[in-house]
């Protein structure tokens, strides 16, 4: 593992962090990530206490015998999955029980996690089994490594959110509208929004579209939702498992200043925990975080692409046109190929799409089975090459 590059501001938690000398073009992030304008008073912005940055490694002691450590990330960046893999990675030991929680994967697909940290089913089947692109849809590959790890030393990874149909449900009609039968599969014992948390989701509504005229209050109830659903299922596992230690990774907004799940689970066991947030965009101020990481960006590595545009339609998944220098070119694929296959995998959907090539790199062959209609012909089944790129 490269060495990660990251700060760590003092003012949150007495330690300050960083062990790569990229981490330097970010030693004057202030508010948002920008840069102190000239005319700006500086006694207005945070500072970082640069003398007293120190390695990853130092940060450790500070979550030494924490029985919960949340990591925060923003889920695009590569560099935040690195982040969170050594952190996991340096937390391990052998004989002392760990598990890992993750926003990623919805409750009632806990079996499937089950089933690949067992070895019994492979990447795979397990995500088609949580139907991970479908629901989470961001890019496996960044959380690959930490689920790799984790089958690898027999860590059970909990899926701690909620099924996104009540998520929506509820962001449309808000608790009140619920029926019955709904309303019994919130978590017990809700606890309502305090006026920071209220304060901060406004914010957040008030930044978007509202197209649809989704009310304000029916969207605190569906950010509610999912804080305290994964809060209360954290807390689940470690009443299960008192002998584990739990690290729980998710967006950056479901950790920060502690109201969304920290003191969420905190209301419902008693425990000790430590944060972590990577790459924070908002106001830095005691209370934020323990931890404030600072990583350099770092891109993922490209995966392997055919180079086609394509929309879902009743009939699967229909290409609309190929790019000039994908590596559709070089062979004899035309806008209308509906692409019935791709190796051994039946594509339907999007989804299915990407599950295909999710581990693809450039320079790696696939077979294609495409359908081609003709207008007064039977349909045409081929089978195509090509590599990658």
């Amino acid at each position: 593992m490269n060495k990660l590059s990251c700060l760590v501001l003092l003012a949150l938690s007495g330690c300050v962090c960083s062990s790569d000398p990229a981490a330097t073009a970010h030693r004057t992030a202030v508010k948002s990530g920008a840069t102190v304008a000239a005319s700006e008073p500086v006694e207005a912005s945070p500072a970082l206490a640069l003398d007293s940055l120190t390695t990853l490694q130092a940060m450790m002691p500070g979550l030494a015998g924490k029985r919960v450590v949340f990591i925060g990330e923003l889920h695009t960046r590569y560099d935040h999955h690195l982040s969170e893999l050594e952190i996991i990675r340096r937390l391990y030991v052998p004989g002392a029980p760990l598990a890992i929680g993750m926003e990623m994967f919805q409750q009632p697909f806990q079996p499937a996690l089950d089933q690949y940290i067992a070895g019994d089913i492979d990447a795979d089947a397990m995500l088609r089994a949580t139907e991970y692109y479908q629901r989470w849809r961001m890019d496996f590959r960044l959380y690959a490594p930490i689920l790799e790890f984790a089958r690898e030393h027999a860590i059970p990874v909990i899926a701690l959110n909620v099924p996104e149909e009540l998520v929506h449900r509820v962001g449309r009609v808000g608790f009140n509208g619920l029926s019955d039968a709904e309303k019994r599969q919130l978590p017990a014992d809700m606890a309502p929004a305090d006026p920071a948390y209220r304060e901060r989701i406004r914010t957040v509504f008030d930044s978007h579209p509202n197209e649809g005229g989704q009310s304000f209050e029916d969207f605190l109830d569906a950010q509610l939702l999912w804080d305290e659903g994964m809060a209360a299922r954290a807390a689940a596992y470690l009443q299960e498992h008192p002998e584990r230690r739990l690290v729980v990774i998710a967006g950056n907004q479901h950790v920060a200043w502690g109201s969304a799940m920290p003191q969420r689970l905190q209301r419902r066991l008693h425990v000790s925990m430590a944060s972590i947030l990577n790459s924070w965009q908002g106001d830095i101020a005691p209370g934020l975080a323990d931890f404030l990481l600072m990583p350099a960006e770092r891109e993922l590595p490209a995966g392997g692409r055919i180079g086609v545009e394509f929309e879902q339609a009743d009939q699967g998944v229909i290409i609309t046109a190929c790019q000039r220098d994908g590596a559709c070119a070089a062979v004899d694929i035309r806008s209308g190929d509906r692409i019935a296959a791709i190796d051994d995998h039946g594509i339907n959907s999007g989804a299915d799409l990407r599950l295909a090539l999710w581990d693809k790199r450039p320079g790696d062959a696939i077979n294609l089975d495409i359908v081609r209609k003709h207008l007064l012909l039977p349909d045409q089944n081929l089978n195509v090459e090509l590599t990658l790129k």
